[in-house]
């Protein structure tokens, strides 16, 4: 920042000689029971310069243990991530002029002839947010801005006039700024809402009104879905069962090397829905029924992350992590591999048009999910992400049931789900025992078809709204490169120059210095009043 032209009435400074940096106050004088401004670190919005400042204390509570300030005063969170999320602001007024918060709290008190807002606006900008970033010091997640780093940095310091113009016109343009972003907010939350109308048509019948009409009995092929779900389950059973004698006899021949490969799982016992079950379950079209996720699928689970296990005969394969697994995608950027016993894979690898669901973690995470579509070879899923092999499986078939679970399934997995302290989860009974709606396989794919083509639409335009938020962050990072350099106001010859601003600064603290030599910058409080005066 210190290699950018300023112009001549303009001089670079550090930010401790334009103000103090983290100023002590004396706490002797003020009264344990008077009432004080609370900020703690959620107080302070991110990149907005907002903070609440409602929540009082008596002193005695925040005295110790507490970042005190005053109003007028510059707060910036210096640990990962709020220093990096923005959390800066300037303090207001305060109950009884004072103010206690975060020790994660930096507070830089502006010198006499220095705008608290052009200071806050140029520690907030992503440049000096990004420089800052990389110069904190201590471990991982704890990382912190030190104050000799803050209070060694350089700031262009303009005239006094012109720092209250610059303030003035960056807020008239940020104004512009956020009524557009407020008109963005309106119209992706708008989106949202046209989302879940659609999965809501989609999922009651409405969507494919028309279509069922068109379509009269050629739907049903002259067979109940749940027949031939019934066939190709018993199937899917025999080609299991088949797969499983293959891999023994080859097993045998090997010389029995690893372990003996496992014997498929018998289909679940498949529990009918009850009445109470069924009153819970969102209203669907009378001629279509719900059947569990045990009727349709076999439920699978993956391998558990050791590095204890003992292998006879490993072989390494990609497998698929919960961060993986999102809400209606994969995320396939990072691959990790995992060593599995070689007999095992043929029960573990995934199968095209699986239906993935995580097993939990975090609460939003419980049975989120997306369909494989055999992108990787030999892909199998960590123990925490579960697969539903269809019996009749087809892309169409996957994701409806994949966008069922994604929407509708989140009340179902929160209320059947378990709590422990910090995780919850699912398990297979659970996963199993899953409500889906049974229609015609036609049906399905004619949903699908409409959903996606108004989801696309949505998708795109949610797209757009984020290329516009951007270009807004961007111009607002902008508009602050043009004021810290001169260019966003004109320049005033008849301004005092910040050179003389400057000087004036230097010879205040040095005559406040010699008065009371050895002692930092104080505020004293009267214990009656409240009121503060400068030490």
């Amino acid at each position: 920042m210190s290699n950018i032209p300023l112009p001549s009435s303009w001089v670079h400074a550090r930010i401790s000689e334009i103000a103090a940096v983290n100023p002590t106050l004396d706490k002797s004088e003020i009264a344990d029971d008077l009432e004080v401004s609370f900020v703690p670190m959620p107080a302070v919005e991110q990149l907005t310069g907002r903070i609440t400042v409602s929540k009082t204390r008596p002193l005695s509570e925040v005295k110790k243990g507490f970042t005190p300030f005053l109003e007028g005063d510059v707060l910036f969170a210096k640990i990962t991530p709020c220093m990096e999320n923005g959390k800066m602001a300037v303090a207001p007024a305060l109950k009884n002029g004072y103010g206690f918060g975060s020790t994660e709290f930096h507070v830089l008190r502006p010198f006499s002839g220095i705008s608290a807002k052009y200071i806050y606006y140029f520690v907030s900008s992503q440049g000096f947010r990004y420089a800052a970033e990389h110069k904190m010091s201590g471990a991982v997640g704890q990382r912190r801005v030190t104050t000799t780093y803050i209070s060694a940095q350089q700031i262009p310091v303009p005239p006094s006039r012109e720092q209250r113009r610059i303030v003035a016109k960056i807020e008239e343009l940020f104004s512009e700024l956020d009524k557009g972003v407020e008109a963005l907010t309106t119209a992706r939350e708008q989106l949202k809402v046209y989302r879940q109308s659609v999965l809501q048509h989609a999922f009651s019948g409405k969507l494919t009104e028309k279509w069922r009409k068109h379509a009269g009995v050629a739907t049903s092929s002259g067979n109940s879905l749940l027949e031939q779900l019934n066939k190709a389950r018993t199937l899917y059973c025999a080609e299991q069962s088949h797969k499983w004698e293959i891999a023994v006899r080859e097993w045998t021949k090997g010389g029995e090397k690893g372990k003996r490969p496992s014997r498929p799982e018998n289909p679940a016992k498949v529990l009918p829905l009850s009445d109470l079950d069924l009153k819970r379950l969102p209203d669907i079209h009378p001629s279509w029924r719900y059947v569990r996720l045990d009727t349709i699928a076999q439920i699978g689970s993956g391998m558990s992350v050791s590095k204890d296990r003992v292998l006879e005969d490993p072989v390494e394969v990609p497998y698929l992590r919960v961060a993986n697994v999102q809400r209606g995608k994969l995320d396939l950027a990072q691959i990790k591999v995992i060593k599995v016993e070689k007999t095992q894979l043929v029960q573990l690898v995934l199968k095209k048009w699986d239906v993935l669901f995580n097993e939990g973690g975090d609460r939003d995470k419980l049975g989120r999910g997306w369909i494989w579509e055999d992108q990787i070879t030999s892909c199998i899923t960590q123990n925490h992400v579960f697969r539903a092999s269809l019996y009749l499986a087809s892309e169409k078939h996957a994701k409806f049931i994949s966008y069922w679970g994604n929407t509708f399934g989140q009340d179902y997995f929160n209320t059947e789900g378990k709590q422990t302290t910090n995780l919850a989860s699912i398990n297979k009974g659970v996963l199993g025992g899953f409500p889906i709606p049974l229609l015609p396989l036609q049906e399905q794919s004619e949903i699908i078809r409409l959903v996606e083509e108004k989801l696309s639409v949505c998708d795109y335009m949610l797209s757009e709204i984020d290329d516009q938020f951007a270009r807004a962050s961007a111009l607002r990072q902008s508009i602050l490169k043009q004021a810290f350099s001169g260019q966003l106001v004109a320049q005033d010859p008849a301004d005092e120059p910040a050179s003389v601003l400057l000087e004036r600064i230097r010879a205040e603290r040095k005559k406040a210095d010699a008065k009371k030599p050895g002692r930092k910058t104080k505020i004293t409080g009267h214990r009656k009043t409240g009121k503060r005066a400068t030490a």
